[in-house]
């Protein structure tokens, strides 16, 4: 939603002149190195690093043109330490597919010299990266014998690379390495948990619980990575960064899992703050003024075009949304479970009046 963006851009700014140094987005990991690249170093074109480095089709989304350019444009005249950095968070993977690890492993492959034949073992690209490879236990090559020699393979791989960390001649390209191996480790394990036969909820909160814990992993190694330098913002849905254990009820799927937030706050403990994020009304999306006594009226009766605020307390969740109509699930009490605070849009549209 472009207000949520904008809001997003305009906190971020703010947050940079507190000493935040790097944001972290709901996209690829690895496909995110090429919007870095460009921010923290002018390497290429915006139209470039928005094509390639987003990964969802959000690279379309004017806020985060805004984003790549603002960040681009801080930095221009900053050292290096002092710039800001862009990172994906999410695994490679989109809700029914997910990729071949081959192009991964290959660029570990090639970072270390190594002569081994990743394309032999993983084969046809394209069976590993049809729907029916993820929504179909039978179609899936993650169980198959050539996939086992893959994750030997793998790990042979992440061994090397461990044992070359100390002499490499750049930090930055072994660390672009190590986030090569992550994702086409993190490939294997999705494709060989939708290799085991079950139904289609069970399937899919599994693939979630999976994804979950990819996104928990990229998000510690970042924390580390950054935390010399800075705090980090996250921006995502609300049920990856939760505390509480995940949930999310889509058409006929109710699933349940444990969420990246919950892995993160278990380890980094008050090192982590999760705020929630709520919506009044939107009419684009359908959703009209909320009840007041739902968590959404209480805020709204304290904010009249956004804000943050305290978690709200004494309410119910509101069931006028429809999820996978609108596409907003309201706030509940598993959500705010854990919560540090709640940012708030009362109506898009007087956020993006207050900021013409």
């Amino acid at each position: 939603m472009p207000a949520t963006q904008r809001l997003r851009n305009e906190l971020f700014a703010r947050l940079a002149g507190q000493g935040f140094r790097s944001i972290a987005l709901e996209i690829d990991r690895v496909a995110a190195l090429a919007a870095d690249d460009y921010v923290r170093n002018g390497t290429g074109t915006l139209d470039t690093a928005l094509s390639e480095g987003f990964s969802h089709g959000w690279g379309a989304m004017e806020g985060n043109r805004e984003l790549l350019a603002w960040m681009r444009e801080y930095n221009r005249t900053r050292p290096p330490q002092e710039r800001l950095s862009l990172h994906g968070f999410d695994a490679p993977t989109e809700n029914f597919s997910a990729p071949s690890p081959r192009r991964y492993l290959e660029h570990v492959r090639d970072y270390l010299g190594l002569d081994l034949d990743i394309a032999g073992l993983a084969g046809d690209d394209e069976r590993w990266e049809r729907t029916e490879a993820i929504m179909d236990a039978a179609s899936s090559p993650g169980a198959s014998p050539e996939a086992g020699r893959l994750r030997a393979a793998a790990e042979e791989l992440l061994v090397a690379l461990r044992a070359r960390e100390r002499e490499a001649p750049s930090r930055e390209e072994w660390i672009r390495a190590r986030t090569h191996l992550t994702a086409g480790l993190g490939l294997l394990r999705y494709h060989r948990q939708a290799a085991v036969p079950l139904e289609r909820n069970e399937r899919v909160t599994r693939l979630m619980a999976v994804r979950g814990a990819l996104m928990a992993q990229n998000l510690l190694d970042l924390h580390a990575i950054e935390a010399p330098r800075g705090p980090m913002l996250v921006h995502s849905h609300n049920a990856h960064l939760r505390k509480s254990p995940g949930g999310m009820r889509v058409a006929d799927l109710d699933m349940h899992w444990i969420g990246a937030g919950a892995i993160v706050a278990s380890l980094l403990g008050d090192r982590y703050a999760f705020v929630a994020g709520g919506l009044g009304r939107a009419g684009a999306l359908g959703v009209g003024d909320p009840a007041p006594d739902t968590f959404e009226g209480l805020l709204g009766a304290r904010i009249t075009t956004w804000g943050l605020a305290p978690v709200p307390s004494g309410a119910r969740t509101r069931t006028d949304p429809v999820p996978q109509q609108s596409g907003y699930f309201p706030l509940d009490h598993a959500t705010l479970d854990g919560a540090d605070a709640v940012l708030f849009i009362a109506d898009p549209d007087l956020v993006q009046l207050a900021r013409a």
